[in-house]
């Protein structure tokens, strides 16, 4: 994944404050926390706890009643609260933690449970910046998702590269059979494959959609639908099939790939724009302090005003 400069961390911060992630079984294995290693600090003690749900503002934990942690935090002027997360890096078994300070704003029973409890944190710190770059990302594929769906990735070999895909072919499971496939194009939504077979055998058939990932090495399986196919130009044993995506179940850290690669290209092609402006600008600015140059060559050996126009042309 591309690593993210101050701007884009204050971007994150600044847009996304309140914006909650609820942490699913889904979502810890995409942001690689390390559930068993989060605790909450208070008064001199430490206690495991559940994460239930973060923004850049607050938390929610999940604690027992009878437990150390919820006498301690719930009694009359409680002391303050720190907040452990701990990340797996990439997929090894190093981690990265932190605390982050807050205090306690809300106890609630946890859904019909007597024996659990709901609390609420605010901080009352900014987070870490790999905090932020961790739950921004996320949330800003998320929205990418919903914004950029129709985004198409051509498969040109640098596309490959900068996606992590080191090979073009893969599998695809048409109604639970292993294929292999070409592919052609990818997007939030769908993708393009092309494999041996027929149109009508093809056409409007579920379909499940290996992709291969090398940065960090993890592979992905997309659920859809087969909503368009053709054979391939000139041949009748080769089909073009277009895939439709079941957005409900499409998996975060494919979102997580396809928003880098949209995201960094999207910067790129901003910085060529700003680099061409400015190169515009110095030229403008050469054009404008050479014919001034010349302007006041001309005033100083007395140039009539009849001739200014020949001395601006350098004659």
């Amino acid at each position: 994944m591309a690593i993210a400069t101050n701007q884009q961390i204050t971007n994150y911060y600044d847009s996304y404050s309140d914006k909650e992630v609820i942490f699913s079984r889904e979502i810890l294995h995409t942001l690689r926390v390390a559930p068993r290693q989060i605790y909450i600090k208070c008064g001199g003690g430490q206690w495991p706890c559940i994460i239930n749900s973060t923004s850049f503002k607050s938390a929610k934990i999940i604690i027992g009643r009878a437990g150390g942690a919820f006498a301690v935090i719930t009694q009359r002027n409680a002391p303050p609260v720190s907040l452990r997360f701990c990340f797996f890096i990439d997929k090894g078994t190093e981690t990265m933690s932190f605390f982050i300070a807050g205090k306690v704003t809300e106890v609630a029973q946890y859904m019909d449970s007597k024996e659990l409890a709901v609390v609420t944190l605010t901080y009352t710190q900014r987070p870490p910046d790999d905090f932020i770059v961790k739950i921004g990302t996320l949330i800003e594929a998320n929205i990418n998702f919903v914004q950029r769906k129709e985004d198409r990735i051509i498969m040109t070999g640098e596309a490959r590269h900068r996606l992590g895909i080191e090979k073009e072919d893969t599998l695809i499971y048409v109604q639970n059979v292993p294929r292999k496939c070409i592919l052609r194009d990818l997007s939030f939504s769908g993708a393009k494959v092309v494999l041996l077979g027929v149109p009508k055998f093809l056409a409007d058939k579920e379909i499940m959609l290996r992709i291969s990932f090398d940065d960090p090495v993890e592979t992905v399986d997309i659920r859809g639908t087969i909503v368009g196919a053709v054979f391939a130009e000139g041949r009748q044993d080769i089909v073009t099939a277009s895939i439709k995506f079941d957005e409900h179940t499409v998996p975060s850290v494919y979102k997580l790939h396809i928003n880098d690669y949209l995201t960094m290209t999207k910067k790129n092609l901003l910085d060529v724009s700003m680099q061409a402006q400015t190169a515009q600008a110095q030229t403008v600015e050469q054009a404008a302090a050479t014919m001034k140059a010349r302007l006041n060559a001309a005033a100083s050996r007395g140039t009539s005003v009849q001739n200014i126009p020949n001395t601006i042309a350098g004659k």
